[in-house]
């Protein structure tokens, strides 16, 4: 009897399982144990024009393909456009005076070793839209509409 018993508490709980609802996930409807083909890599947005930060301090993004830039303790293919001593030939923004400053806030000649490492907080961007929707609202938009109820 409690075999006959421990059989259909098993059955149950099976059935209940199975008729549960699909948690939503990026692998969509697909069993884990099936494999789909991955998406083609979106492109990288390479129009080098700066665009807007959505607070202060905020590192800009990258606005140009850095696919093979080498950025190691030996080179640091970035700083050969954007370094201070660059900049007129390359037309590149210069790196921040922020990035010659040490962490005790001395200036330094060069880039700072602890801002060296420009893909730390600096990210190129991928032409894709959003994975879910956002009402993400920058500072200077709640700057606007704080005036506007002024």
């Amino acid at each position: 009897m409690k075999k006959l018993l421990a059989l259909f508490s098993l059955l149950a709980v099976f059935t209940l399982a199975a008729a549960e609802p699909q948690v939503a996930n990026l692998r969509g409807p697909l069993d884990l144990t099936e494999e789909e083909e991955a998406p083609r890599m979106a492109r990288e947005v390479n129009d080098d024009i700066r665009t807007d930060r959505d607070y202060p301090m905020a590192a800009p993004t990258i606005p140009h393909k850095i696919d093979g830039y080498q950025i190691d303790l030996k080179a640091n293919k970035c700083l050969s456009c954007h370094n201070r001593q660059r900049v007129e030939e390359s037309q590149a923004v210069m790196v921040s005076v922020t990035h010659f400053m040490n962490r005790d806030g001395n200036f330094l000649a060069d880039v700072s070793p602890n801002r060296y490492f420009c893909t730390q907080c600096h990210a190129s961007q991928l032409d894709v839209d959003p994975l879910i929707d956002n009402d993400f609202v920058s500072m200077d938009e709640l700057f606007d509409r704080a005036a506007e109820s002024h």
